[in-house]
């Protein structure tokens, strides 16, 4: 049995608190988080204790760490944890600065600790399957993909201006669900946005809409349309089309019962947002990071993939600001 520290009793730390309890392997050793209420809440929850940072690393019994604590954090946190020789999961983004995300990394490397990165939606069932099928040749060369991303409201102004940006914040999964997919790295990239959905956002500093089209070096072709407004749910689809077939994977809709009449056919909404979207991933990249604590597996989110998400969504506000085209 792995004990686990939690950082960050948030919103995406309660998703985890669960999935450690639930997984027959780990136990929820103890909770962190500078606020109390939220600790507490889930400490009476789940009948497990409260540490500071500095007693949990220190402490001999915590065997892993799950970093899901304010963004800032993340590297002095991930750090800390592998002076002490903790496994480590850490949600993304690493941080925001590409060059202090690297000095991380270079620290965990020096330790020799595993350390996984929350890209979850690599974990997703019908992403998987489709990177499967297409690894195995179904579609034979890939030419181009499509990645469509929308959030169901926009976040607040004030989310907007502690994020890092749309790119750094939403789209970085997408970054690194094109880099999984075509399994090659982009040698181009060239992004485009506007503030339609929410004025605030664009007082903030940002946009909310935006299309990224970045090139790889086999001549194939990604493109990202991001929204933060969606009328209808919670928009995730891929779409790979190769020399000889198209593989897609569609929304998930919050049931699957269809209404057919003589006026048509009325169908349920996609779920709503990313807990309900992607909650059999979050339990499918904890199952994976528990293989990673026994041995049994490599990380296959790892650090270095933090880091080059990174890197293209800064190369991706580059274009943005220029107008330009960015060779990678």
């Amino acid at each position: 049995m792995f004990n686990i520290a939690l950082f960050g009793a948030g919103r995406i730390g309660l998703v985890h608190a669960v999935n450690i309890v639930n997984h027959k392997e780990t136990h929820l050793y103890s909770v962190i988080d500078p606020h109390i209420a939220s600790a507490e809440m889930v400490a009476q929850k789940y009948q497990t204790k409260i540490q500071t940072t500095e007693e949990a690393m220190a402490d001999p019994d915590v065997h892993g760490v799950l970093i899901a604590s304010a963004t800032d954090t993340h590297v002095d946190l991930i750090e800390l944890a592998a002076r002490h020789n903790k496994t480590i999961f850490c949600e993304k983004p690493v941080h925001l600065n590409l060059e202090r995300v690297r000095q991380c990394l270079a620290t965990v490397k020096a330790f020799q600790v595993p350390l996984f990165i929350g890209f979850n939606r690599r974990y997703d069932p019908q992403f998987r399957r489709l990177k499967n099928l297409f690894d195995a040749g179904s579609v034979g060369k890939a030419e181009s993909l499509l990645i469509t991303s929308r959030d169901p409201s926009p976040p607040p102004a004030e989310y907007v201006q502690v994020s890092g940006g749309m790119f750094r914040d939403m789209t970085i999964h997408d970054f690194d669900m094109a880099r999984f997919i075509m399994g090659e790295e982009p040698c181009a990239i060239y992004a485009q946005g506007s503030n339609l959905v929410d004025p605030a956002i664009g007082l903030a500093g940002d946009i909310d809409t935006a299309f990224i089209v970045m090139k790889f070096p086999s001549g194939a072709m990604a493109t990202i349309t991001n929204s933060r407004r969606s009328g209808y749910g919670y928009d995730q689809r891929l779409e790979l089309h190769g020399e000889n077939g198209l593989l897609t994977a569609g929304n998930i809709k919050e049931n699957s019962v269809e209404f057919w009449g003589e006026q048509g056919c009325l169908a349920a909404k996609p779920e709503h947002f990313f807990l309900q979207r992607y909650r059999e991933a979050y339990i499918a990249e904890w199952d994976h990071f528990v293989d990673v604590m026994a041995g049994r597996a490599m990380p296959e989110t790892r650090g270095i993939d933090g880091e080059k998400a990174l890197y293209l969504a800064d190369k991706a506000l580059e274009s943005l600001r220029s107008g330009k085209e960015i060779k990678l």
